[in-house]
């Protein structure tokens, strides 16, 4: 029985051989027949065209068409002959297999940004002649910007789909010409005659069909717009499914650089800074929307709405991209597959729901590309004439419909559960319980006992507190669908918070948080659509007051809960300052500083949580901590002298640095703890900024000192960086703040006190030049390395301990002062000190570490120590460090109640310490 599709592609070829008299090249016949079987549309262009044949046999496109003011009649014709024969040329190389579904998107993309942009350049021309140039108040020349949207802007446009365009222009102003026009006036007549040009359906067609409806106010809207009147409407107007439209939106007419450099200004209003999972919600809508229309209009067979179609999976992507796309730039992408390749490397997607999602897209992709190959029809239906069916599945490979059907229904089915489940968590349903039941009566109404039950304690005064928060204008002016956000959210809260380690001290702690939130809905709608991350927050509160207050004035940590990264180890030194050096690109110093706060205030919370929950040492935290203070300082002081260069000039041939003592110098940093800096700088005699404000050498480094100070110091939107301690500068208090490198070598060979050569021994450089931080390293080498009386030295380093202790210790019969008590951290630095002091003149090895265990095993190596005591210390310095780093996480101070390894370190440390 003859194949139904093989007799419909008989008579087609009949057709092309009457317009085609000449013998076909040697395997030319079998793939005309199965482009005959395929699509009528070819068939017909290549009837019309018939010396196309030769030329794609020969792999030749077609060159664009030139349309020049003489043939102005013959634009439309010669688009539309251009489009045809071009759109053929493509289902030629889809049929022969010389191209994949990606290569089709992308080649039907290329030829629509063609079209688009030779009609656009001959209409301005034309423009140009009539009315002249439209040019901004400065002068400079404005151009339209076209911009593309959806499937065009993705790079991915299908075979015969619209085109999504938005019209836009980087300024006001008005034409030069003779005949003067407003710039709106000049770019909607220009606009829409591009629209024309390419839309209209002449009797050779059309070129592409233009859908305008996306712009700003749709319809009712101005067809093009200048980039502030724009910009203005995203940021007052701007609704969920515009961020999805612009996602994908791209320059691919005009002035193309314009156009980039506008999207760059519309990022924030696509991608938000935070974890954004209210996005979930704009989704949600759309979703029901499209339902809506897939049931009133039978779309169920629907390749691309109806249900598992390539719409979920654009949709599915997109979601995820927007949620995280703010915090993980990576994620910022246009095109679909690349996107959800990015989805599955930064751990958002499963690999093997990647691969799936991947294939479904591409085979989805490709019978709607069939769809409409067959006669160039803007179709994603499946058909129900049989011949039809036949046809596509054939040409797709498969023996019969039912076959296709089949590989089709799985696609699809795969799809559907993936995109359903993405939306899963609002549609959990659970009985409402005591504590739900308890908050939504609140505050007039109530009973404490619920919280009684869930094992709170102080239910007096938290009850009090749940009802002065239910009475806050805050919640009683929230919309409806925050509202039901909360009533989910502070229940989940409270049974979670009844769980914890510390039931009133974590709902005491997250109640303020919940304040800040009813002012950012989305951070309202993370925890609400992602309990691991209502818990973990719960967790966290209940542990550390410091972190709770943390996330209360900045929620924007509250997304490193959810961050795959906190699992993982954290960043080493070169890691931390590659994040820190990306702010730099910020030309703008508050800019610049509100970045690097941001990214301080994350990595440190990520340290912070490690340490929480015992994933790493407190030493290595404290390092890192103490890394992360360099990195910032590098950065500062990069901001604040591109800040004194701007008003003063350079100082030529002068060098600058910034040292680092005490904690931050031995890499032994707390949660909190202030920097300890000293400042040097190097000039030739007399040297003088070059700027038109001169200054001379000395007063332009202190102006830079200070201003690293000041900076460190600023109080920015995302908190401050750093205080600041410069005391331990040669003279103290009294001293200049920023010491020449002979002056500061001259103090410590001359005039400095043994506790400052104590002190010295921490020190290290921490951000400025190379050269001069080495000529540092070597005064340090030469100070410490100096001989010394061995009597006289241990006399003061004992004498500075007992005073130091009589002042500063806080220890009482109850509570042991982990820093300055007997047997504590300083007392160890002490011993060390000593150490360093006394033996470095003979003994180089003592001028490396400045950490605690470093110094402790060159102490081992030198034989002054044995190895299994020099481990003792270590591991009574790190119980002592990692109860301090506690403390100083649950805003306790250093004083805490003597644990067995508290006791145990003390016992060691001061066996040591006998030996001073």
């Amino acid at each position: 029985m003859t194949d139904p599709a093989d007799a419909h592609a008989a008579r087609q070829l009949d057709r092309l051989r009457a317009a085609v008299p000449t013998p076909w090249a040697p395997g030319i016949e079998a793939t005309l027949h199965a482009i005959a079987r395929a699509s009528d549309f070819a068939i017909d262009t290549l009837v019309k065209q018939p010396a196309l044949v030769e030329r794609f046999a020969a792999h030749q496109p077609t060159p664009p068409p030139v349309l020049t003011r003489v043939s102005r009649s013959e634009w439309p014709a010669l688009l539309r002959r251009y489009r045809t024969g071009e759109s053929t040329r493509l289902i030629w190389r889809d049929i022969a297999g010389l191209d994949d579904v990606d290569a089709t998107l992308a080649g039907t993309t290329h030829l629509a940004e063609t079209c688009l942009q030779t009609a656009l350049e001959a209409l301005e021309g034309e423009f140009a002649e009539r009315f002249g140039v439209v040019r901004a108040p400065d002068g400079s020349v404005q151009r339209l910007v076209v911009f593309g949207l959806g499937k065009l802007g993705g790079g991915e446009l299908n075979f015969s789909s619209d085109v999504d365009l938005v019209y836009a222009y980087p300024q006001d102003g008005e034409s030069d010409g003779a005949r003067v026009l407003a710039a709106e006036d000049h770019f909607a007549r220009l606009g829409q005659q591009l629209a024309k040009l390419l839309d209209e359906t002449t009797a050779d067609g059309f070129s592409h069909r233009v859908d305008l409806r996306l712009r700003p106010f749709g319809n009712a809207g101005r067809v093009a717009l200048p980039f502030a009147a724009m910009e203005q409407y995203f940021q007052r107007e701007g609704r969920d499914w515009e961020r999805y439209a612009w996602q994908k939106a791209r320059p691919v007419a005009g002035d193309i650089a314009a156009g980039l450099r506008f999207l760059e200004t519309l990022r924030p209003f696509v991608y938000r800074r935070y974890l954004d999972y209210g996005a979930l919600d704009g989704l949600r809508e759309m979703k029901a929307a499209i339902a809506a229309e897939v049931a009133r209009k039978e779309l169920a067979d629907d390749v691309k709405r109806g249900p598992g179609g390539i719409r979920e999976i654009e949709f599915l992507v997109q979601a995820l991209q927007l949620i995280r796309g703010g915090r993980e730039p990576v994620l910022r992408e246009r095109r679909l597959l690349p996107a959800l390749d990015a989805l599955v490397q930064a751990g958002q997607v499963a690999p093997e729901t990647g691969v799936a999602l991947a294939d479904a897209y591409r085979f989805l992709r490709r019978v709607e590309n069939r769809l409409q190959m067959l006669r160039d029809a803007q179709t994603h239906a499946l058909p129900s004439n049989e011949l039809d069916r036949h046809r596509i599945a054939r040409g797709l490979g498969y023996v019969d419909w039912s076959a296709l059907r089949t590989a089709l229904d799985a696609h699809r089915a795969r799809v559907a559960t993936e995109f359903e489940a993405l939306l899963a968590p609002r549609g959990r349903s659970v009985a409402p319980s005591e504590l739900a039941t308890y908050w939504r009566a609140l505050p007039d109404a109530g009973d404490v006992q619920a919280l009684i039950d869930a094992g709170f304690r102080d239910t007096e005064t938290l009850d009090g507190s749940l009802r002065d928060f239910a009475r806050a204008p805050g919640v009683r002016t929230l919309s409806d669908a925050t509202r039901a956000r909360l009533d989910r959210v502070l229940p989940a809260l409270l049974a979670s918070a009844a769980r914890s380690s510390q039931p009133d001290a974590a709902l005491r702690r997250v109640l303020p948080l919940l304040h800040t939130l009813l002012r950012r809905a989305s951070y309202l709608a993370l925890l609400d659509e992602q309990p691991a991350a209502l818990a973990r927050l719960v967790d966290v509160v209940s542990g550390s007051a410091l972190l709770a207050e943390r996330i209360a004035a900045h929620p924007l940590l509250l997304d490193e809960l959810l961050d795959r990264r906190n699992t993982e180890a954290l960043p080493d030194r070169d890691a931390l300052a590659t994040a820190c050096n990306a702010t730099l690109r910020e030309e703008d110093a508050e800019l610049a500083l509100m970045a690097l706060n941001e990214i301080r205030q994350a990595l440190s919370f990520r340290v912070a949580l490690a340490t929480l929950d015992g994933r790493q040492s407190a030493q290595d935290s404290a390092r890192q901590l103490a890394w992360l203070a360099d990195a910032v300082v590098d950065v500062v002081l990069a901001v604040a002298q591109r800040e004194v260069e701007r008003a003063h000039g350079r100082v030529p041939d002068a060098r600058f640095a910034v040292l680092g003592y005490g904690s931050l110098g031995g890499e032994e940093l707390g949660f909190g703890s202030d920097l300890d800096l000293v400042f040097l700088y190097d000039a030739p005699p007399g040297a003088h900024s070059a700027g038109a404000r001169a200054l001379d050498a000395s007063r332009w480094f202190a102006r830079l000192a200070q201003k690293v100070v000041a900076l460190l110091g600023t109080v920015t939107g995302a908190g401050r960086l750093y205080d600041v301690d410069v005391r331990l500068r040669p003279d103290g208090a009294k001293g200049l703040l920023v010491s020449s490198l002979a002056s500061y070598a001259e103090y410590q060979r001359e005039r400095a006190w043994t506790w400052e050569h104590q002190a010295l021994v921490r020190a290290r450089g921490v951000a400025g030049d190379a050269s001069l931080l080495a000529d540092f390293e070597r005064v340090r080498a030469q100070t410490l390395a100096r001989a010394r009386e061995p009597e006289k030295l241990r006399d003061e380093v004992v004498q500075m301990r007992q005073r130091m202790r009589a002042e500063l210790d806080r220890s009482d019969a109850a509570r042991f002062d982990l820093k300055q008590g007997e047997g504590g951290l300083v007392d160890l630095e002490f011993l060390l000190q000593w150490r360093v002091l006394d033996r470095a003149d003979d003994d180089a090895r003592w001028l490396g570490p400045r950490d605690t265990p470093g110094l402790l095993r060159v102490a081992c190596e030198a034989g002054l120590v044995e190895r299994e005591a020099c481990e003792a210390l270590i591991g009574a310095h790190a119980a002592l460090l990692e109860a301090g780093l506690r403390c100083t996480l649950d805003r306790r101070p250093r004083i805490t109640a003597e644990t067995d390894a508290i006791a145990g370190a003390r016992v060691v440390i001061k066996a040591a310490v006998t030996a001073l």
